[in-house]
């Protein structure tokens, strides 16, 4: 099929989750007021604020980064929007996006989201039940691929999405062709299920 674009659909379905190096968290009473702050080792997770945009701007919007998402923002004011967006998801209680950066230092280097899917009604009855299920999304800037922050912030997200959203399932989608990031996936225990095409 001319155009098509094929995605490789990645999930985690271990609800327990990948083994923690002793991960510190600052929690709230309730995540939808403000996101708890999560750190290991090198990585401090923290929600996203507006003044993180100029910052994600310089990081996330290079043709190695942008290639494999989804029409990102490209500049400090759709950031901003992106931004503010996520917040309010946030108080709906819908999803969460943290800032990635490095223990003592508050510059974000990078993003984390997650955020709630369901199945529809109908699949919802063929499979017993609606089923808690999350979507998961990443970018780190370039500059610190291969440094551990992905593997050290995915299993705090991952810990964050199963004990405070209480998902079962956590989902993620990567580009066929991006072999780095679907490479990143598996090194916190997800498993290819197949092969999206729109």
């Amino acid at each position: 099929m001319a155009g098509a674009s094929v995605r490789s659909a990645i999930s985690v379905l271990d609800q327990a989750g990948p083994p923690s190096a002793a991960p510190t968290r600052e929690q709230s009473s309730d995540w939808r007021a403000c996101l708890p702050i999560l750190a290991a080792e090198d990585v401090v997770l923290r929600e996203v604020q507006p003044g993180d945009a100029p910052a994600l701007v310089s990081l996330l919007t290079t043709p190695e980064i942008t290639r494999f998402l989804s029409t990102p923002p490209s500049d400090v004011q759709g950031f901003e929007r992106f931004i503010l967006a996520s917040q309010r998801m946030r108080a709906a209680g819908e999803a969460a996006c943290f800032a990635v950066t490095l223990r003592g230092h508050d510059t974000a280097v990078g993003i984390f989201q997650v955020r709630r899917i369901s199945p529809a009604a109908d699949a919802a009855r063929q499979i017993g039940g609606a089923m808690d299920a999350a979507e998961w999304g990443f970018a780190i800037g370039s500059p610190f691929w291969g440094s551990g922050l992905f593997v050290q912030g995915a299993r705090l997200v991952m810990a964050f999405a199963f004990e405070q959203l209480q998902v079962d399932r956590l989902e993620a989608r990567a580009a066929a062709k991006n072999g780095r990031g679907q490479r990143a996936l598996r090194k916190v225990g997800a498993v290819a299920e197949g092969v999206l095409r729109n």
